[in-house]
């Protein structure tokens, strides 16, 4: 079983693992870097991947989502962990707190959602009943509840485009919609995770309540203040689930295993 962790905004350290090695990964639909080490010498491989690349420099609709889900798949990770700053639309789910996404609404607009575009690629259907790991959203939520950490098992998950902050009243539609949080990364990414079989969980915390909730106006570096007052229990969260998620996975993702076939990717790595 090989472990990854895909860092979001705030979440760009990834010196918790031993003996960290960086990873140049050449996919179909481009390049990307990761970092591999263990949580323990000798232990199971676990990769980091910073989603907004080195010093943040991807906005959220240029993240290259494709390339980076292709990598972690050729490399062989099955499970998948993926932090999110996100704005709350939920008073139960307060900032500072983690949410275990079950589901999600797509509001995002010019990104490439599938590897599925027909020609040699086929034209590929894939089920979203349960977009998010059932068994990676159960432990991460046992894990919170054992180190006491203010956690929601379940939410739904409103991506939007970005990089601009949303409305009052896109807010208010959002509300009316059934969603709990608001973010600008969690999709394509999920979905191509399930394109691929990957076990893939998004962990989300919350940073601040969404526009016209909040009283004041929106800014990124307010998030990036709260993701820094909790990346330590973050951190802490994501390591102890990460030796429980080790383990035979109690789930039907992988049933669908995607082959890569000839598409293998190139792997460099340099120390």
């Amino acid at each position: 079983m090989t472990l990854a962790v895909i860092g979001g905004t705030g979440v760009y350290d990834p010196t918790w693992l031993r003996d960290p090695e960086e990873v140049t990964v050449a996919t179909p639909f481009g390049g990307a870097r990761l970092v591999q080490g263990a949580l323990f010498a000798g232990g199971t491989p676990v990769y980091f991947m910073n989603r907004h690349g080195a010093g943040h420099q991807l906005p959220p609709h240029l993240v290259n989502y494709r390339a980076n889900v292709w990598a972690l798949r050729a490399l062989g990770v099955t499970r998948v962990l993926a932090t999110a700053a996100v704005g709350s639309l939920n008073p139960a789910m307060p900032p500072g707190s983690m949410v275990f996404c079950d589901q999600f609404l797509d509001f995002t607009k010019s990104r490439p959602t599938t590897f599925f575009d027909g020609g040699e690629a086929g034209v590929v259907h894939t089920d979203m009943t349960e977009p998010y790991c059932p068994d990676c959203r159960r432990v991460l939520a046992a894990t919170a509840q054992t180190l006491g950490l203010p956690a929601a098992a379940a939410g739904t998950y409103v991506a939007t485009e970005g990089p601009r902050f949303e409305s009052p009243a896109e807010i208010r539609a959002y509300r009316i919609l059934g969603g709990d949080l608001v973010g600008m990364t969690g999709v394509p990414e999920v979905v191509l995770a399930r394109e691929l079989g990957l076990c893939y969980a998004g962990v989300a915390l919350v940073t601040n309540f969404a526009a016209g909730i909040s009283q004041r106006a929106l800014t990124h570096s307010e998030v990036l203040t709260v993701m820094a007052d909790n990346v330590a229990r973050l951190r802490t969260l994501l390591q102890t689930a990460l030796q429980e998620l080790a383990g035979s996975p109690r789930c039907e993702c992988q049933a669908t295993l995607v082959p890569l076939d000839g598409n293998r990717a190139a792997v460099d790595r340099q120390n």
